[in-house]
């Protein structure tokens, strides 16, 4: 029987399991990460990798995985149909309803127009609501990541997170995140942000027009210009060069349309750790806000569900300190029979409430396709599939 795989990532920049001989690195938070990883990478063999998941929540414990593996290209699809999905006896609760939702994005804009003219004003804040799937039998990893993996413009991604009273049988972090944070290969890094986001529509024309529609939207490129900026102040005291060689153009996946930046750089030292310059980077305002400080408190009063690990990062970093981190979003905590969703919206002034209600609800649409359940059905409320209907 094979070991179990700690975490996997499967995109457009390849393959990389983490499995064999593990073990966690020792816990902790944003301060200590730079100490605790720059211990590790010094006694890891030449083909280990340093794996896994830090939390929304800086002062919170991240989950990091230190075994053996190595990147590999990524298999082209095999054409068998994953056993156990789609989800045939399912029930699904929206946490808060939609209604709800824009009730706290109305909230979070009142606090915009009231802070206006201040200099530690609320620029923008991104609140994120949640979808709980609950099955009759257990919620199959693997299927769901042959599922996930179909979109290629995407980056799968699998993280095993600690157990507990809360997670006797433990739990998986997945998802299929489009936004690459950092990745660096020696000297050289890109960063490719993602920030002011429109659905997909199965009519060409329709879809079309939707993707123009954002292009030319100047709340959709306000809200993206405050994450470009954030990542390149971040960036530069690492840097000696640093650019946006292509500017801001649209981007895609199966399911949304989303403004870009590719940011390309090149390290002052090659020895600094990918996961480093990912704990310095997040999280970004494309999941948190700005002032950063000032939106995360907002945050957890306006938002009922933690985050624990969603909108944090994910990702790997090999014994060079090499490696790719991506944002946690379109991503899930699987426990057992449960799935617990996550999707968010960038609020800034003009936004409207219930196309933000609407945007989140979009979100969820991968995820719950790779469910094999109503792409639709983060648009609604409560809704339920069993054996009685």
């Amino acid at each position: 029987m094979p070991d179990p795989v700690l975490f996997g990532f499967e995109g457009p920049s390849g393959r990389v399991l983490g499995r064999g001989a593990a073990r966690r690195l020792p816990p902790g938070n944003a301060a200590t990460l730079d100490a605790r990883v720059t211990g590790a990478l010094a006694s890891i063999p030449a083909e280990g990798v340093i794996g896994g998941a830090l939390p929304f929540d800086r002062a919170a414990e991240d989950c990091l995985w230190q075994c053996d593996g190595q990147p590999a290209p990524a298999p082209a699809p095999n054409g068998i149909a994953p056993a156990g999905l789609p989800l045939q006896d399912w029930r699904l609760t929206p946490e808060p309803q939609a209604g709800d939702y824009a009730r706290a994005v109305a909230r979070a804009l009142a606090v915009m127009y009231e802070e206006s003219g201040r200099q530690d004003a609320l620029e923008k804040i991104v609140l994120a609501r949640s979808l709980l799937v609950e099955s009759t039998a257990p919620i199959p990893v693997e299927a769901l990541m042959s599922r996930l993996h179909a979109d290629r413009t995407v980056t799968a991604f699998r993280v095993a997170l600690p157990s507990g009273p809360a997670h006797p049988q433990g739990r998986m972090l997945c998802g299929a995140t489009p936004e690459l944070l950092v990745e660096k290969t020696g000297k050289r890094i890109v960063s490719h942000p993602l920030a002011g986001s429109a659905r997909r529509l199965a009519d060409p024309v329709a879809d079309r027009a939707a993707a123009e529609a954002l292009s030319n939207s100047g709340k959709d490129h306000r809200e993206h210009a405050l994450v470009v900026e954030s990542i390149l102040d971040t960036l530069a005291p690492w840097c000696r060069a640093l650019s946006c060689p292509e500017g801001t153009c649209i981007a895609s996946t199966r399911s949304m349309w989303h403004l870009g930046t590719r940011i390309e750089g090149r390290l002052r030292d090659a020895d600094t750790p990918s996961v480093v310059l990912a704990s310095a980077l997040h999280p970004t305002p494309a999941v948190c806000g700005v002032p950063m400080a000032r939106a995360a408190r907002l945050i957890g009063e306006l938002e009922p569900v933690a985050r624990d690990f969603y909108a944090g990062a994910v990702g790997w970093c090999d014994a060079r300190g090499d490696g790719a981190w991506y944002v946690a979003i379109r991503c899930a905590e699987i426990s057992g029979r449960q799935a617990r969703l996550y999707a968010g919206a960038g609020i800034v002034p003009g936004s409207d409430p219930m196309a933000e209600a609407a945007e989140t609800g979009a979100k969820f649409g991968a995820f719950l396709a790779a469910l094999g359940l109503p792409q639709d059905a983060g648009l609604a409320g409560v809704a339920r599939k069993d054996g009685e209907n």
